[in-house]
C-alpha cells in the first residue's frame, strides 16, 4: 500500500504518474473516468481519487471536468484585440470576470518589427448557434475600449490537449509516426434533452463528486434516469461533441512551494501556400510539444498566417528548439514557409467558454444598456 499522506505538488512521483494520464489522455466520455485513470497509471483507485482530491483542494489542479468539443456546438474563434496600454489591464479583467463567452484570456507580445505586434490581448471567443461572433466582439470592443479586433475562426483542428507534465521530458523533435488527422468544425444540432445532458456533463467536479460513480448525481440533477443519461452521453460522444475527461493544472500561478508547472506560453504562426493548409497542419501537429494546433486565417494583419499552434514550457530556449524542429520538418516535407512568428504569453487566465443559449440571452440583456 502507498501512503496518501504526501505532497500535493505536481512533480511528486505518484502525482506525476496520475497527471501524465489525467491531464489529456482520456478522450471521449467514460462512464467510470477515475477507474480508467487508475488503470492507465497503474495505481489503486482509492489512492488516485484521494490524490486528485488533494491536488484540487490545494489548487494544484484548478478544475476537473468533462470537456466538450465546443466547435461542434457553438460559433467560435480566436480573437486578437488592440487595446490602449492605459486600458489593457481593465480590459483583461473584464474579459475574465464579466464575459463568460471569452475563454483563454492572454496578454501577448512579439517583436515590434513583426506584423500584428499592436494586438496585445488575445482571447478565445464562443457564442451559441444562431448568434453572431462579430456582434459580440463589437459589444466587447465598446465595453473595454479596444481600438480594433480581428476574429479568426478555426477551419480545422489538428491537435487539442494539454499534458504539461508528460511533455516536460520530450525531445524537441519528438513527433508521431503519422501525420495528425484534421477534425472539421461542422456543427451539430441537439435536442432539448441532449442539451440538458450535455450541460450536466460539462460542469466542474466538486471534491465530493470525485468518486467511483461520478455521473449518478449529475443524472439526478438533470432529472433523467441514470441509464437514459448514460445512453445520451454515449450518443453525444458518437456525434463528436465530447472532448476529453481532464484534470486541469494551475499552470500560470505558482504552487504552494512556489513552483510553476509552465513558465512560457508561445503562440506560433506559420503562413504556408494556399491549398496546403491541411497537409501543413497535419505535419506540424505531428510534433508532440504542441498542445493546440488549428487552421486559422490570420489575414494581412498577421502576415497571412494560416496555421497556428501553442506550446507551453519551462525553458524558453527549449521552446525555440521545438519551433526550429517544426520549421525544419516543414522544409523536409517540401512545404514552403512564407512567414512565421511567435507571440509570447504574459498575464493569463484560463476558463471554459460558456455555450448555453439561455445564459447568452441573459448576458445580452445585462449589457445592452452599457454598449
Amino acid at each position: 500500500m502507498i501512503s496518501t499522506q504526501s505532497t500535493s505538488e505536481p512533480t511528486e512521483e505518484y502525482n506525476r504518474r496520475i497527471l501524465n494520464i489525467s491531464e489529456d489522455l482520456l478522450d471521449g466520455f467514460h462512464e467510470h473516468p477515475f477507474q480508467e485513470i487508475s488503470r492507465q497509471c497503474g495505481l489503486e483507485l482509492d489512492f488516485v481519487i484521494q490524490r486528485i482530491q488533494k491536488m484540487l483542494a490545494a489548487g494544484t489542479i484548478r478544475r476537473v471536468r468533462q470537456t466538450l468539443l465546443a466547435t461542434k456546438l457553438a460559433h467560435g474563434c480566436l480573437a486578437a484585440w488592440q487595446v490602449p496600454s492605459s486600458k489593457l489591464q481593465s480590459a483583461f479583467r473584464f474579459m475574465v470576470d464579466n464575459d463568460p463567452f471569452s475563454g483563454h484570456v492572454v496578454i501577448r507580445s512579439t517583436d515590434k518589427n513583426f506584423q500584428g505586434a499592436q494586438f496585445n490581448l488575445w482571447t478565445t471567443l464562443k457564442v451559441p448557434q444562431g448568434e453572431s461572433l462579430e456582434e459580440h466582439a463589437l459589444t466587447l470592443q465598446k465595453l473595454v475600449g479596444a481600438r480594433t479586433f480581428h476574429l479568426m475562426p478555426a477551419k480545422g483542428i489538428f491537435t487539442l490537449g494539454v499534458g504539461h507534465m508528460r511533455r516536460r521530458k520530450l525531445s524537441p523533435s519528438a513527433k508521431q509516426d503519422e501525420p495528425a488527422t484534421m477534425v472539421t468544425t461542422n456543427q451539430v444540432d441537439l435536442s432539448e434533452l441532449e442539451w440538458r445532458v450535455l450541460l450536466a456533463i460539462r460542469e466542474e467536479f466538486s471534491l465530493e463528486e470525485i468518486n467511483s460513480h461520478p455521473w449518478e448525481q449529475r443524472a439526478k440533477n438533470a432529472r433523467i434516469p441514470f441509464d437514459e443519461f448514460l445512453r445520451h452521453a454515449k450518443n453525444l460522444d458518437q456525434k463528436g461533441t465530447i472532448g476529453r475527461f481532464a484534470t486541469f493544472l494551475e499552470h500560470t500561478k505558482p504552487s504552494a512551494k512556489g513552483e510553476k508547472v509552465t513558465r512560457y506560453n508561445a503562440l506560433f504562426h506559420w503562413a504556408v501556400p494556399k491549398g496546403s493548409e491541411q497537409r501543413a497542419g497535419s505535419e506540424i501537429a505531428r510534433h508532440l510539444c504542441l498542445t493546440h494546433c488549428y487552421w486559422r486565417e490570420g489575414g494581412p494583419q498577421f502576415g497571412n498566417a494560416n496555421i497556428m499552434g501553442v506550446v507551453h514550457g519551462c525553458d524558453q530556449d527549449r521552446i525555440f528548439a521545438q519551433k526550429s524542429a517544426i520549421d525544419g520538418h516543414l522544409k523536409k516535407s517540401g512545404i514552403p514557409l512564407h512567414y512565421t512568428n511567435v507571440f509570447w504569453g504574459g498575464k493569463s487566465e484560463i476558463k471554459p467558454s460558456e455555450i448555453s443559449p439561455n445564459i447568452y440571452q441573459q448576458w445580452k440583456m445585462d449589457y445592452a444598456a452599457l454598449k
